[in-house]
């Protein structure tokens, strides 16, 4: 059914999704901001991204071996911008995502990127393989991303509670 939708139709809906759903990343995490953050926030984004790994079950979404490690070392690439703008702090004993005005701007530039690129590659790549890869750019963003999360928050977490638990010293 899906080979029988024109291709730049295809190319076309993606990229409309894929601007919504960049919006609705940036908004999120804009709002995110205002609340503490937990191992759960940082872990489940990933976890539910891999059910989309269920797409390659339909041979019009497989990609090559080659393609599949390009996409992942892009997509690593990429992570390393957002590693470099994803910091936390300490406010009232609570862990919070600092606000970044820089990553606001680099996940719009990635976009961009990401859909330029599509434009380019559609023409000499299909769009069911072009979807894959562009999955696997994103799932190989965010994993490494939202492992350097974990273990940010996790040291920061043992500071918090090794401060909490020291016992007051008396001193005359």
């Amino acid at each position: 059914m899906i080979e029988q939708i024109p291709s730049q139709w295809l190319i076309m809906g993606s990229t409309v999704v894929a601007v919504v759903m960049g919006t609705i990343v940036m908004t999120i995490r804009a709002k995110s901001a205002k609340k503490p953050a937990s191992a759960k926030k940082i872990i489940l984004p990933p976890l539910f991204m891999s059910t989309g790994a269920l797409m390659f079950i339909f041979e019009y979404f497989r990609v090559q071996p080659l393609q599949i490690m390009e996409a992942l070392v892009v997509g690593l690439l990429f992570s390393t911008v957002l590693i470099w703008t994803s910091k936390f702090e300490v406010k009232n004993d609570d862990i919070y995502l600092k606000p970044s005005k820089a990553f606001i701007f680099i996940l719009f530039v990635l976009l961009v990127v990401r859909l330029i690129a599509k434009i380019i590659l559609s023409s000499t790549i299909d769009v069911g393989e072009l979807s894959g890869m562009f999955w696997l750019l994103a799932f190989g963003m965010i994993v490494p991303w939202r492992i350097a999360m974990f273990i940010q928050f996790k040291k920061l977490e043992k500071t918090l509670v090794d401060k909490q638990t020291q016992k007051p010293t008396f001193t005359s």
